[in-house]
């Protein structure tokens, strides 16, 4: 699915089951709640930190889907084309970067 077809369907779901859009500020402190707790699933499981009896429900893929959806929200509410936006990052990122890597001693 592309991502233009990601911010239609969340786009759809807003209207159809929220009552609105929270405001910006609102949805960023969302993303960062959400962020936090695919640090703390990532510290637990990749990391040095133990899971605690309360971490036993966690689930990463469900963390990483609610980061998806707020950051959708976030283009939907301020008018960035993500797919546009990603597109033309990743061509970016492909110029500047391919030569750069394959000769990262740090990488091979």
């Amino acid at each position: 699915m592309e991502i233009k077809s990601l911010q239609t369907k969340v786009d759809n779901w807003i209207k159809n089951h929220g009552v609105r859009y929270f405001n910006e500020l609102t949805n960023m402190a969302q993303l960062t709640e959400e962020v936090g707790e695919v640090a703390r699933i990532i510290s637990r499981k990749y990391g040095e930190q133990s899971f605690k009896e309360s971490d036993n429900e966690v689930d990463l893929a469900s963390e990483l889907s609610d980061v998806l959806f707020v950051l959708l929200c976030l283009a939907n509410q301020t008018g960035v084309d993500l797919q546009t936006a990603f597109d033309d990052r990743l061509d970016m990122k492909a110029n500047r970067d391919h030569d750069r890597h394959h000769t990262n001693e740090k990488l091979n």
